[in-house]
């Protein structure tokens, strides 16, 4: 008992967090990368399995049985490895930061570079952990603002690679905004619920008023949920502030894009990692804008 008060003592559980966080940004790593993925496997295996009950459509393959093995593809197997030569990552080499600063960026089988986005991505998700628990201490918040805030940041980085929202994080992060504040951890019950449906009516009722003035699409249905997921742990309160937040970054990022990287207007950019940026900020940062900036804004 006394070395588990030990771990959790305000001077060394913020460290023990950092570790933990670092793993966790790992394993987010495979998440942003391998999800899209699964998803697209699933729908090619859904539109073959429609056409193959068309009229007129090719017979559907047998059931595969060995080879079935040899073809999953989901978040534990295969073992991770280099897209380009397909070495098989070792447990050595998969050490967060360490095996990336050790290997010098590249991969030890064909000397390929290693994207920088993968020790940014574990550095990140460690000091989330061990700023969360330095900010609330050992605590159910700490534990929460680490959950919420991995979820928002492999959601930011799927969206800005693929501009998909997945709904396997998006409305698992819902419902467990509602679980933790069952008890009030962040907000009340009442407000988290108000703040999941103020959310999603929000922005779905930008969207189609912006498709029925414009006749097109402004945005997707992922960033509803996302924005309904940001307010069930929140509660209501941050409606406004994470729209306002997140339009401005959003606006920034975009005209800095087109006018320095000459990003064409036609391409679509995604507003998922606004919204998951201008959670983060409110989730740590939300008191301090709401008594300071909210009034003179309004």
């Amino acid at each position: 008992m006394a070395s588990l008060a030990g771990l959790t003592g305000p001077e060394v559980f913020p460290w023990v967090a950092l570790a933990f966080g670092l793993c966790i940004g790992s394993f987010l790593n495979v998440v942003i990368h391998r999800l899209p993925k699964m998803m697209e496997r699933e729908w090619r295996e859904q539109c073959a399995e429609l056409e193959a009950g068309e009229p007129g459509g090719s017979p559907a393959p047998p059931p595969k049985t060995v080879a079935v093995a040899k073809d999953r593809y989901n978040l534990i197997v295969p073992r991770s490895g280099c897209p380009h030569c397909g070495h098989r990552i070792t447990a050595l080499e998969n050490i967060p930061l360490v095996s990336y600063a050790f290997l010098r960026g590249k991969c030890s089988g064909c000397g390929a570079r290693i994207s920088p986005r993968y020790p940014v991505v574990e550095l990140a998700a460690g000091l989330i952990a061990a700023y969360s628990a330095a900010r609330f201490g050992f605590t159910p918040m700490a534990f929460g603002a680490m959950l919420f805030s991995w979820a928002l940041l492999a959601l930011a980085a799927i969206d800005y690679d693929t501009q998909l929202l997945p709904d396997d994080i998006t409305l698992p992060l819902l419902w467990a905004g509602l679980l933790f504040n069952l008890w009030g951890t962040f907000v009340p019950l009442g407000a988290a619920v108000v703040g999941a449906v103020a959310g999603y009516l929000s922005l779905w009722s930008v969207y189609w008023m912006f498709k029925l003035v414009t006749g097109k699409e402004g945005m997707g249905y992922g960033d509803f949920k996302l924005l309904a997921a940001i307010c069930a742990w929140l509660g209501w309160q941050v409606l406004a502030m994470v729209i306002l937040l997140s339009s401005v970054v959003g606006a920034a990022v975009g005209i800095s894009l087109m006018v320095l990287a000459r990003h064409g207007r036609d391409k679509p950019i995604p507003f998922g990692p606004y919204l998951a940026a201008a959670g983060f900020i409110a989730l740590f940062w939300g008191d301090v804008i709401s008594r300071k900036y909210m009034p003179i804004l309004s």
